[in-house]
């Protein structure tokens, strides 16, 4: 039965009914929320809890129970709708008023910024990226906040400028609140930025936490977008007193670069890996060569062996490093971490960001591979947010994964950003950084260490082993409440691969997913898809969510890096999980078929709770696609982003009923279209975002290469409504409407 882990209570929103209605070809469909607390049982078919009155232009014309839409043959495009809640016979709760959108969408206008010019004379232009959204004023509806990338936007392995990156806050009907300019010292691409929008001190409105950079600042607007004032962010003192401006540009030239190597020759004697002998004392040595210098350098000698290491060295270990057409990266100056007010854009606290980059690569194996690539794994990022106490939400920052890991919580009061708890994996050793692996090993902090190279290009949050505290799954190990390390997994190496029968780490990968995979098994399972090729034990795992082991899994000798779950097949029992030439499978790893979905993006759209998946890449028209049915929409004149990712800018419940929405961008970015399911379903169920691991999902969607957000509870077309958890919460603008 449906049952309530303690009485502690969670700290969710308050939301309103979300009433939306559309018109179709059989007449209005209406369809609105379910909230977390109108819940009081179950039922064969779903949920039980209030009734609802549907109201068309003031004159009730249905009382719904068994779900939470409903189909107005008689209603017209000119017709009002509201609905109220009702509880022991009495009316409450009554709605907003409502009309019908013209289509199965709804177009958010949005105010492209204008093109800009790169340092090395290149034109770029904008495109709508990334969403999150957050109720920003307290009123129960969501405001959306929209990422802007520029077209030169790059992976952290890919040299050349970028264009700045922008961050605006729309309301539904299109007004533009404010728009947040990171400026030129943050790069642009989808590792660099994360923005996290939640209700972070439990006033009722969102804040914005993100890293930000001197030159970054506030762009406030009035009611047509013309500025009215700029901002930039406060500089910390000790930064502002070693000179640090907002004018400062960080973006370097292929001269800078030449000369910030010749500088680090120049010290290559004071280096604390030099000077603690971890690594030779001459770079001769490093790069195998007979030693012709002395040392401390001089510049002129510095220049020589720069001048080496670039035109020779590098391009002797891999043909792609040409270091001498390197620019665009920032690999100095200072990084900060600041929180805005949802509402208005207004900075409330700015703090430097933890951990620093130290330095532009060097000690995270930048240039230890055969590829040379500074300002590569140092510009690794992640974010999230999490329930570490089981009661509000914190902050999740993070920096790194391959080798080392380091990752923070913060708590926000309304005054000031606390540090909750670090963990850092500390440096992986390596006897020559311009020539080792230090991939496999375990880093230098003997608690932290063993996260070392297990991170995803994701993360993921969710109460793993049911104390009411959300853990944080940074791929292959997964984070405790409590910042320690809950676990690390490892396995045996198979015999095909290139190091049999050793115990090796399950590994880095791209495709995360958690979820109640296997409803026949006790608690969550981790589905992970893994990039290691011969050297890794797996090239997919399932595994037990609470201690991270492996519950099938398959060996591949290349990187298969996609994947993807859901129930695709309802024939059989639990979630389908499927991996790049692995096919698709059941939840106990029964082979289906060799052919499988496609695995950019699943989405809860159809009224029989299977799961479906967003198709679409590059310049493709994005689609709908059921695995049985085929396709059941074609977003016509709209694109997905982020390349061969084909990510929607959103997938979300946010509004209508526990169905989610589908939001992307129109082709030429001038609006966010948000496509609604208008099925008719029978199945009655809570908004999603009342369930806090589907929450905190949808707030880290926007995390490196997007992943799909899933509920606590086993969500499929053969649900047992008796195991769906009842939240017990509150939400602020409850709390004051129910005294």
């Amino acid at each position: 039965m449906n049952t309530k882990k303690d009485e502690r209570k969670i700290q969710l929103e308050y939301l309103d009914r979300g009433l939306v209605a559309v018109a179709t070809t059989e007449g209005v469909f209406l369809s609105w929320r379910l909230l977390g607390n109108e819940v009081t049982g179950y039922s064969e078919n779903g949920l039980i809890g209030n009734d609802f009155n549907v109201y068309r232009n003031d004159t009730l014309i249905a009382t719904v129970s068994d779900s939470t839409n409903f189909l107005d043959k008689e209603g017209t495009s000119s017709s009002a709708y509201h609905v109220c809640a009702v509880e022991d016979g009495q009316e409450v709760d009554k709605s907003k008023l409502v009309t019908p959108w013209k289509h199965a969408y709804y177009d958010l206008p949005l105010q492209k910024p204008a093109d800009g010019v790169t340092p090395a004379g290149e034109t770029y232009t904008y495109s709508a990226n990334d969403m999150s959204v957050g109720d920003i004023d307290g009123d129960g509806q969501y405001e959306f906040f929209v990422k802007w990338d520029p077209s030169n936007s790059k992976d952290v392995s890919q040299k050349g400028y970028t264009g700045n990156v922008f961050i605006d806050c729309y309301k539904f009907d299109g007004t533009l609140l404010y728009r947040i300019d990171l400026g030129v010292n943050i790069r642009a691409g989808a590792h660099y930025t994360q923005f996290m929008v939640y209700d972070f001190d439990g006033d009722g409105k969102a804040e914005m936490m993100m890293k930000t950079a001197p030159g970054t600042k506030i762009i406030n607007v009035d009611k047509n977008g013309e500025v009215l004032s700029e901002n930039y962010i406060t500089i910390p003192q000790e930064d502002k007193d070693a000179g640090y401006t907002h004018q400062d540009d960080y973006r370097m030239s292929s001269k800078d670069y030449f000369h910030y190597i010749i500088n680090l020759f120049m010290g290559w004697h004071e280096h604390e890996e030099v000077m603690n002998g971890n690594w030779p004392k001459t770079l001769e040595a490093c790069f195998g060569i007979d030693n012709l210098y002395e040392y401390p350098l001089s510049f002129e000698d510095a220049t020589k062996l720069a001048t080496y290491f670039i035109d020779e060295y590098a391009p002797s270990r891999h043909q792609r490093n040409n270091l001498r057409d390197f620019e665009g990266f920032i690999l100095e100056g200072p990084e900060y971490l600041s929180i805005f007010e949802g509402e208005t854009g207004q900075e409330l606290e700015t703090i430097p960001y933890k951990p620093g980059r130290h330095e532009d690569g060097l000690m995270w194996g930048d240039y230890a591979m055969p590829r040379i690539e500074p300002g590569n794994r140092v510009d690794r990022f992640l974010a999230g947010v999490a329930y570490l106490d089981g009661e509000k939400p914190y902050a999740i920052f993070a920096r790194g994964y391959y080798t080392r890991a380091a990752i923070v919580s913060y708590s926000w009061d309304g005054r000031q950003l606390q540090e909750y708890w670090a963990m850092d994996s500390g440096w992986t050793p390596m006897n020559n950084p311009f020539n080792d692996n230090p991939h496999p090993r375990d880093g230098t902090s003997k608690e932290f260490g063993s996260i070392t190279n297990q991170g995803a290009h994701s993360l993921s949050v969710a109460d793993v082993d049911g104390d009411g505290k959300q853990e944080i799954i940074y791929g292959s190990a997964t984070i405790d409440h409590d910042g320690t390390v809950l676990y690390s997994s490892k396995d045996v190496m198979p015999e095909q691969s290139a190091a049999p029968g050793t115990i090796a780490k399950l590994g880095h990968g791209d495709t995360l997913h958690v979820a109640n995979i296997d409803p026949d098994r006790p608690g969550l399972e981790i589905f992970m898809v893994h990039e290691n090729g011969r050297w890794a034990p797996y090239g997919y795992t399932l595994r037990d969510a609470a201690t991270g082991e492996v519950l099938l899994g398959e060996y591949a000798d290349e990187d298969r890096d996609r994947g993807i779950i859901g129930d695709v097949d309802p024939e059989h029992r639990g979630l389908e999980t499927w991996a790049n030439g692995f096919g698709l499978k059941t939840a106990k790893g029964e082979q289906i078929s060799m052919d499988a979905p496609g695995t950019n993006m699943n989405i809860k759209w159809s009224g029989d709770m299977t799961t479906q998946i967003v198709e679409g890449a590059i310049n493709e028209t994005p689609s709908i696609v059921d695995w049985k049915k085929g396709c059941l929409l074609t977003a016509t004149d709209t694109q997905t982003n982020n390349g061969t990712k084909g990510n929607p800018c959103l997938v979300a419940d946010i509004f209508g009923d526990w169905r989610e929405e589908l939001l992307v961008r129109k082709t030429d970015s001038s609006a966010i279209r948000i496509y609604i399911n208008t099925e008719i379903t029978n199945r009655k169920l809570y908004t999603l975002m009342h369930d806090a691991q589907y929450r905190t999902g949808i707030a880290w969607q926007n995390t490196v290469y997007n992943q799909p957000s899933y509920p606590s509870f086993y969500f499929a077309s053969d649900i047992d409504w008796a195991n769906v958890p009842i939240p017990n919460y509150w939400a602020p603008r409850l709390e004051k409407t129910l005294k």
